[in-house]
């Protein structure tokens, strides 16, 4: 089970809000840590402009996600699809700690020319990093 780092629930909002969204798996990368356990769950959701989608999706696919796998400490990468809602695209990232995520590698992968032009085109972003809540619960 994994804890919200960064937002932590609200216990003003109904439980009646949340929105439940159906993901499709379109890339899914072992990472440069294959073997540790993930303890942070760093997930992306974004949605981008109709005429930028081609060059986002080539991107992420080809450039970025490999990228931030390669970096020592990704465990894993993947990327979603929500073809009928918003946020459209999700990333995903399993760190086995929290040392991998604003190291230098993966500030270089973040830097790039193509990084630069694509991420004007994002809209309604969010960004939430996860903890391991327990060990028990990262097993198995």
């Amino acid at each position: 089970m994994y804890a919200c780092l960064w937002e932590p629930p609200s216990p003003e909002v109904p439980a009646s809000t949340y929105q439940w969204a159906r993901l499709q798996c379109v890339q899914a990368l072992a990472g440069a840590s294959p073997g540790e356990t993930p303890r942070f769950h760093y997930i992306v959701e974004t949605d981008v402009l109709p005429q930028a989608e081609d060059d986002f999706n080539a991107w992420y696919g080809q450039e970025h996600l490999p990228g931030l796998a390669a970096v020592p400490g990704v465990v894993r990468a993947a990327r979603y699809v929500d073809a009928g809602g918003s946020p459209r695209y999700y990333a995903c990232y399993d760190l086995a700690g929290l040392e991998a995520f604003g190291s230098a590698p993966w500030l270089a992968v973040r830097e790039t020319a193509w990084s630069s032009r694509v991420r004007p085109s994002f809209r309604n972003t969010r960004r939430t990093m996860f903890r391991l809540a327990s060990e028990s619960a990262g097993r198995g």
